[in-house]
């Protein structure tokens, strides 16, 4: 959407373009301030055509990044992402917030999260329900106003109750981890009692924050896939005789095309991923960053759904040009209808 000048100030997918379009026009006495000052701002349209909505969800989210027009303010600022951080070597370890990660500081990161606020509620449930809302900055071995009115264990006492908040924040680094769930299920727990006691209010405040830990752990499953690296070849039918072939890596499309089913260059096709796959280099540690996950979350969400088939080409096979068992893998890939997952 472009205004009078001709500059872009809104990028948007449409899966049904008139629909959507049609949709900023109508009942505009229903729309927040924010669409009724872009309605009133938009002179001009472009029009990009793909040819899967997944290829449009990626141009989407790459012309945002590289345009940042004025009305996608969520995905243009670097301070709606944060990262959970603990610093495990101290007396008290302590959950913290950030916006960025010190790849040197030695300290414990994950995210980034799309949603501080998420991040937030997530946090003060865990400590709600493990009762180490400490408020004692100092922890100089005396008891603080909360251990009084039943918010903290005591670990600002030292002791067994130092121990106790140690074995604590282990539980939360193994549940960020994707190790352990006893403190989701703990949450549960104390949601359940609250309902009985007919605590609706507390009951409604542990139903909030466990599904924003929820919703942490599942974006830290797409960090984790994407931080893998694996080397993803992607098919999407577009007719009884036509698919769109993927070659995709990380958080990025290698390679596009359609291609018929009975044609020559299906054969042509374990050569080709030997080649893209080989031509690209991507550090085997390296953190998933900010201006990474947005890829990263469609697709993740992509190949989890039921719009594709995709299989997970290992590294030795492209390193040792095995192109039989690319062979195999491929020909399995575009004749099942089943998902193959590695």
């Amino acid at each position: 959407m472009k205004d009078s000048q001709g500059t872009i100030i809104y990028v948007g997918k449409a899966k049904n373009l008139k629909r959507r379009v049609q949709s900023y026009f109508q009942q505009s006495k229903a729309h927040p301030q924010k669409i009724i000052k872009l309605v009133s701002n938009i002179r001009d349209f472009d029009i990009l055509l793909t040819d899967t909505e997944f290829e449009a969800f990626m141009l989407e989210c790459k012309l945002i990044r590289e345009i940042k027009p004025l009305f996608n303010k969520m995905m243009k600022s670097p301070q709606s992402y944060s990262y959970i951080v603990i610093d495990k070597d101290t007396t008290y370890p302590e959950i913290k917030i950030t916006n960025y990660r010190d790849e040197q500081d030695g300290r414990l990161y994950f995210g980034p999260f799309p949603s501080k606020a998420r991040v937030e509620t997530t946090i003060m449930g865990i400590k709600e329900a493990y009762k180490i809302l400490c408020s004692n900055p100092k922890r100089q071995n005396s008891l603080c106003f909360n251990h009084s009115i039943g918010l903290c264990i005591g670990m600002c006492g030292g002791g067994p109750a130092l121990q106790e908040y140690h074995a604590i924040m282990e539980n939360i680094i193994a549940l960020l981890n994707g190790e352990n769930r006893k403190i989701l299920d703990h949450m549960k727990k104390k949601m359940a009692e609250a309902a009985a006691d007919f605590d609706f209010e507390a009951a409604a405040r542990y139903r909030d924050r466990i599904d924003s830990t929820q919703f942490l752990l599942r974006k830290e499953k797409v960090i984790e896939f994407t931080e893998e690296n694996k080397n993803l070849v992607v098919i999407e039918n577009l007719s009884e005789d036509t698919f769109k072939f993927f070659l995709i890596k990380r958080n990025e499309i290698l390679f596009r095309k359609i291609i018929t089913i009975d044609s020559a260059e299906v054969t042509q096709l374990s050569s080709l991923i030997t080649k893209i796959f080989n031509a690209t280099d991507f550090p085997v540690s390296n953190h998933v960053k900010r201006d990474e996950l947005d890829e990263a979350q469609i697709i993740y969400n992509y190949i989890k759904s039921s719009h594709c088939r995709y299989k997970a080409i290992p590294d030795k096979w492209i390193r040792n040009q095995k192109d039989k068992n690319i062979v195999e893998a491929v020909t399995k890939l575009i004749y099942k209808k089943q998902t193959l997952k590695k």
